[in-house]
């Protein structure tokens, strides 16, 4: 099993493994992010692989040197998160659908913000002042908000609102984001379930024959590489080339990455 699925930190196993493996098991604590950005790393203080936010449901499953190993509820990707980006909270009830907001500590325009918060962060809502809503974090703008289950109809129209996010591997925000992550943001905030990485991206969808026509929303394959089509001319991803998140021509992404060692289209799928 890929380790990045695999809820064993090495140590401790979820019970859904018992039989599979040795280990001590556990059927772990549920917990959510409770900052507005929390770092999915290969192990305690090491490399991202990506990035939870805030609101996001995980299930705890072990904890070592001020870290946790938690197993993410939307898309079952594991790793070791600072055990401070843990911690109890009501249950989500909105979505920010804004490409990032801030949130308050009042509700009027002139108020210190506490921190910035992405795209896709979930809130619970626990009153409102006028424009403003109250959550346990913060104040936030009504209208950078969403009632979770009202989802945007297109996830092109998404990933757009992020032009201009400076690249950032295994970044999954406003703040920086790496082509898998802006697949992976835009198809949640349209409602869909998306797994982390190109890799597992792949596997989405129906393989488009090499005569069909790209249409809108399709995505095209490298290897370590995703691109959404945004029409059958134009392709939008994130990407070390400008290092931020662009349009750029089909046939042009298709020669300068080729040409510049990234390979050949694996594959073109239609979701």
């Amino acid at each position: 099993m890929d380790r990045r699925m695999k809820p064993f930190s090495g140590r401790v196993a979820h019970v859904s493994l018992r039989g599979e493996i040795i280990a001590n098991f556990t059927e772990g604590e549920e917990a959510q992010v409770i900052a507005p950005i929390a770092d999915l790393r290969t192990k305690p203080d090491g490399a991202r692989d990506r990035q939870l936010l805030l609101g996001a449901a995980v299930t705890i499953i072990d904890q070592e040197q001020g870290y946790a190993f938690v197993q993410a509820r939307r898309d079952g990707y594991c790793g070791w998160v600072r055990q401070s980006d843990l911690g109890q909270g009501p249950e989500p009830t909105h979505w920010v659908v804004a490409p990032s907001t801030h949130l308050y500590t009042e509700p009027v325009v002139q108020a210190p913000e506490k921190a910035g918060i992405s795209l896709g962060c979930r809130v619970a809502l626990t009153g409102s002042w006028g424009a403003w809503a109250n959550t346990p974090h913060g104040y936030v703008p009504i209208a950078h908000l969403r009632p979770i289950g009202q989802w945007a109809p297109d996830p092109v129209s998404v990933a757009e609102s992020l032009l201009g996010t400076p690249y950032l591997w295994g970044g999954n925000t406003r703040f920086g984001i790496d082509c898998s992550g802006l697949v992976q943001v835009a198809l949640h905030a349209s409602g869909r379930d998306c797994p982390g990485d190109s890799d597992m991206q792949i596997a989405m969808g129906r393989a488009l024959t090499p005569t069909e026509r790209l249409q809108r929303g399709d995505l095209i394959f490298w290897k370590g590489h995703v691109a959404m089509v945004v029409n059958p001319e134009v392709l939008i991803h994130a990407n070390g080339g400008t290092m931020s998140v662009a349009y750029e021509g089909i046939r042009e992404a298709v020669t300068r990455i080729a040409d510049t060692g990234g390979g050949l289209v694996q594959a073109r799928q239609r979701l």
